[in-house]
């Protein structure tokens, strides 16, 4: 069994602040247009106890220190640094229910749950996007805010800095807090003392290393593939962003025939999902007239703590996410295993070719100048491919219910990541919780309409659920 009280970063790689690394930074550019605010909401049937809920934050800050952070940017040297203060700050930021309608009318869409309003409410609000020329900055990464609803209920919600917070690190955070909230002893969570290095220094000696000509004809490659790439069109490319959620889930029966069907093959659910990505787009693309292949442009996460060195576990908290970016052909006619074991192959070629840590700063790179240039993208959308997998799927199996209970009768939660300023047009947060698979598909808007993207997301279900047999 893995000792994970054991494993600590040596003391020498735990600054108590730091200047950000590459892929963090390139993070905090695409914060500024609205790409990368991490966001948790739990519905309760239970009113949270605010007090209980600040001392569960604040021991989960002392343990991880870059929660209680503050995101300092330098105007003198046009940088971004990690600054740990000794003593947290978080306030909770509690809205009754008359706030909470306030709120809820301003949104176009009054059938999605409150739980998803909610969601969708917190992903859109930019604390990190108000930063003046030539002014200072010293944000925190980590708010928190509890809303009452109807029915007796509250959400709690917590939004995080994507720089400071990968999906891995939600997902621990969520399990630590509903465990200090539950009645655990600090002792029994994860202490890391300081914060630690960016994942550029921890990548292997050797693994990441490219000369400079295959940097620049790997970006040129990157740049001239992407103009090739089929896209899901574009409603409206003007205006102001937002991010907005549709939910994909599916029966227990569904998802474990689909489960099934990985393991048979030997492919990672990513895959699966990334083919019925393609098949929903192209069904949407293809003419009565036209059947000919079709290039999509497929991003899939990797959380490379295990491959780092020295290696960190998921008890690490952070940004140790890379990308991979991989196209991948479809003509229409291909079944959903298929297509499925290609876009896993694809992936695991690239992967076993070290492209997560070669082709790290040209993808950052990439990101950054699409910001800076929308032009460079189809219709100045900022979408830079298709869809978004994660290659991991996250695995949730229901605490016993003393804890639920003492948690506040936790009934539903979602966690996913804001993407309208620049990326994908679908960024799937996949989750199978108790046997189910529970999506969150996150699309920037007005780029694409509610309609639009509910109606593709159906088409996925559709395709999971017969094309899985």
């Amino acid at each position: 069994m893995d000792d994970w009280k054991s494993r600590k970063m040596p003391e020498g790689l735990k600054p108590k602040g730091r200047p950000v690394g590459s892929t963090e930074l390139a993070w905090c550019r695409a914060v500024l247009s609205g790409t990368g605010i991490t966001v948790l909401v739990l519905q309760a049937s239970k009113r949270p106890e605010i007090s209980n809920l600040r001392n569960a934050l604040h021991k989960l800050q002392n343990s991880h220190p870059i929660l209680r952070s503050k995101l300092h940017y330098s105007a003198a040297t046009n940088s971004f640094s990690f600054v740990v203060p000794s003593v947290s700050h978080l306030q909770i930021e509690a809205f009754d229910l008359s706030s909470t309608h306030r709120i809820f009318q301003n949104t176009s869409a009054t059938s999605i749950a409150p739980l998803q309003k909610v969601l969708e409410h917190e992903l859109n609000v930019n604390p990190w996007s108000t930063r003046a020329a030539g002014s200072e900055m010293e944000v925190n990464v980590l708010f928190a805010s509890v809303y009452e609803i109807k029915d007796a209920k509250w959400v709690l919600a917590l939004r995080l800095h994507t720089a400071a917070c990968d999906r891995a690190t939600a997902v621990g955070l969520l399990r630590e807090l509903k465990a200090l909230m539950g009645g655990a002893d600090q002792r029994e969570v994860w202490s890391e003392g300081g914060i630690n290095m960016g994942i550029e220094d921890l990548i292997p000696d050797g693994q990441a290393k490219k000369p400079i000509w295959a940097h620049g004809l790997d970006t040129l490659s990157y740049s001239l593939r992407s103009l090739r790439l089929t896209n899901l069109e574009v409603i409206n490319a003007g205006g102001p962003r937002f991010s907005q959620v549709v939910r994909l889930q599916l029966g227990r029966h569904e998802t474990q025939h689909i489960l099934e069907g990985c393991k048979s093959r030997k492919i990672k659910l990513c895959g699966v999902l990334a083919a019925a990505g393609i098949m929903a787009g192209n069904s949407w693309r293809r003419s009565a007239t036209s059947h000919r292949k079709k290039k999509f442009g497929v991003v899939t996460l990797i959380d490379c703590r295990p491959l780092l060195e020295p290696e960190l576990s998921a008890r690490h908290f952070g940004f140790y996410n890379s990308a991979i970016l991989n196209t991948v052909v479809a003509g229409g006619g291909e079944g959903l295993w298929d297509l499925a074991s290609r876009c896993y192959a694809t992936f695991a070629r690239s992967k076993s070719n070290n492209k997560h840590f070669t082709d790290m700063a040209d993808l950052n790179f990439l990101m950054c100048k699409a910001i800076e240039n929308p032009s460079l993208t189809p219709s100045s959308s900022l979408r830079t491919s298709l869809i978004t997998v994660f290659e991991d799927t996250v695995i949730e199996q229901s605490g016993d219910g003393r804890q639920e209970e003492e948690v506040g009768g936790v009934e539903d939660y979602i966690g996913c990541a804001s993407v309208h300023g620049v990326g994908t047009s679908l960024a799937v947060f996949d989750t199978v919780r108790d046997g189910r698979l529970d999506c969150a598909c996150v699309y920037p808007t007005p780029v694409h309409s509610r309609e639009q993207m509910e109606a593709l997301v159906e088409k996925m279900k559709k395709v999971l659920v017969e094309g899985g047999y």
